[in-house]
């Protein structure tokens, strides 16, 4: 069996970001439960808990500073968190992109999201693994995206999609890099198929 050799992304201080080739267009492991196994190691999926009653809705987005996965993101411990939103409308793709130091906090709200997740980090025992999680107003999941996890997502279905995010830092251009959605290295498929 031939291995592929990895094609060098970036590297920062010694942190090597890479794509191993992916010969076969795919999705990779498809997550349907926030503790699959096959996760890749540091992302953290946590449902987001709804509370109707007759008035509406309330829900806790990120609870930051306390346990789950905003735990670390306290400005007392120095993080600059930033909280933002975006809108997409249907069939958009917005993707791929990295950090050699951010960590994201997505909260899906509308929409049905496609998020891809691909391990870039070298020396990560998930390295070069992709994962497809669909999540939005059907899945109310959060995701914890870790530097070195490259991201990005469609919208999938006829509503836009509104994401608001929260970042462990504020905006760096320099710490962003970025991946063609349709690099033929990860090779993911972003075809909508009837089965």
């Amino acid at each position: 069996m031939i291995v592929p050799t990895p094609q060098l992304v970036a590297e920062r201080d010694g942190v090597r970001l890479v794509i191993v080739p992916h010969s076969q267009p795919g999705c990779g492991s498809i997550i349907g439960d926030p503790q699959a196994q096959q996760l890749i190691e540091g992302v953290e999926v946590e449902p987001l808990t709804q509370l109707p009653d007759d008035r509406g809705l309330f829900a806790e987005l990120f609870r930051f500073g306390d346990p789950g996965i905003a735990r670390d993101f306290d400005p007392a411990n120095g993080s600059r968190i930033q909280v933002s939103f975006t809108i997409s409308y249907p069939g958009v793709i917005k993707a791929i992109h990295y950090h050699f130091e951010q960590t994201d906090l997505w909260a899906p709200l509308t929409g049905m999201f496609q998020v891809i997740l691909c391990d870039l980090r070298e020396s990560s025992p998930t390295c070069g693994r992709v994962n497809t999680v669909f999540t939005g107003a059907q899945r109310p999941w959060k995701l914890r995206i870790p530097p070195g996890v490259a991201h990005g997502y469609k919208i999938v279905g006829a509503d836009h999609g509104m994401l608001v995010y929260a970042t462990n830092r504020t905006y760096n251009p320099k710490d962003e890099g970025r991946i063609p959605f349709d690099d033929p290295g990860v090779n993911y498929d972003w075809v909508t198929r009837p089965k």
